[in-house]
């Protein structure tokens, strides 16, 4: 598959700075919303950036892995939850209409047959993956058709006029998937990325890193082949997202990344193109125990630290507003010359 990325001019930069610098504020005053202006601009190579029609895409899929006790909810839930979405339920329904955000979910492989809904894109691979604690997680044929429908989804919103978009995703299990990944192709140990997940206690947190410690044993992984560690160990949803960055990247949208699974989709991206990150604004650095250390591991800053643990896209749903302010506070607020205000001393 072919992940061509535009590079993005850095000559911008130094205009874009110099507009933020000239606002009538002190330097750095606006702290990490100067940035994200920049980071707009730049991504957007213009000096009046817009967050246009954004939307969210949330992808669910079930985990062959989720019965064996990774999980504190069963693997039902992940259709449970589906459902409640697509009834205007679920907190991430509430942060979209809160924000103007429009919101689609992503059947990539729920182990149920959905109906049909306004709200869902039947995009199903197969009812979940495999068990990885006993083989591969997919095929080679269906990860490469998740990541392709990843793609296709976000080029049918972006021919919709929708310049900046995020990811969330339901899947029961996922932050198991998510924790592989993040081992294998940062390097931090297993124990590091394993997290409570959807709320098991620290004898559920015990087992479900033995149980990954034995899938990570059962599969030859390693950072140089990050497809072969996606279609092992991560999960339908995750692969759609891959696929989603890569295509988001290639349009030039503005990508707002969520919590710790997105990230883990955008570090797979990251990996098979590099490219990828420049696109991306980090949300908020979730409270699911690797998520701080895969942000390192990324480099990039998150706008928020909340204690959010809840995925759906939540997180960038709430973020979103900020990117707003950033790109309005760019192009609204006045320049010192603009207003007649006298600049500091040396400026």
């Amino acid at each position: 598959m072919s992940y061509s990325i535009p590079a993005l001019s850095d000559a911008i930069l130094p205009k874009l700075q110099h507009k933020v610098d000239t606002k009538t504020k002190p330097l750095g005053a606006l702290g990490l919303l100067e940035n994200l202006a920049v980071q707009i601009g730049y991504i957007q190579q213009t000096l009046t950036p817009a967050i246009n029609k954004p939307h969210m895409l949330v992808f669910a899929g079930d985990h062959g892995v989720a019965n064996s006790g990774v999980s504190a909810y069963p693997q039902v839930v992940t259709q449970q939850m589906v459902l409640n979405f697509l009834a205007g339920g679920a907190a991430i329904n509430v942060f979209c209409a809160q924000h103007g955000i429009a919101l689609k979910i992503i059947d990539a492989g729920v182990n149920a047959e959905l109906a049909e809904h306004p709200l869902l894109v039947n995009a199903k691979v197969a009812h979940g993956t495999n068990n990885y604690l006993e083989q591969a997680a997919m095929s080679v044929a269906q990860c490469e058709q998740a990541l392709a429908s990843g793609k296709v989804q976000v080029a049918s919103v972006a021919a919709q006029g929708c310049n900046t978009i995020a990811f969330g995703e339901m899947g029961i299990g996922n932050t198991s998937a998510a924790a592989l990944l993040m081992h294998v192709l940062t390097g931090v140990p297993l124990d590091e990325c394993v997290g409570k997940g959807t709320g098991l206690d620290d004898e559920g947190v015990k087992n479900k890193l033995a149980l990954l410690q034995k899938a990570a044993n059962l599969h030859s992984l390693s950072a140089q082949n990050p497809m072969e560690a996606l279609r092992c160990v991560g999960g339908l949803e995750i692969a759609m997202m891959v696929g989603a960055f890569l295509e988001a990247a290639r349009l030039q949208m503005v990508i707002v990344v969520d919590g710790f699974i997105a990230s883990a989709a955008a570090l797979v991206a990251v990996h098979l193109c590099p490219l990828v990150l420049e696109y991306c604004i980090f949300s908020h650095c979730s409270d699911e125990h690797g998520h701080k250390h895969m942000i390192n591991a990324l480099g990039v800053t998150p706008l928020l630290q909340l204690g959010l643990r809840l995925g759906e896209g939540s997180g960038a749903a709430v973020a979103m507003p900020l990117l707003q302010s950033a790109v309005l506070f760019l192009n609204k607020m006045a320049s010192f010359e603009a207003a007649g205000v006298s600049q500091a001393e040396g400026n």
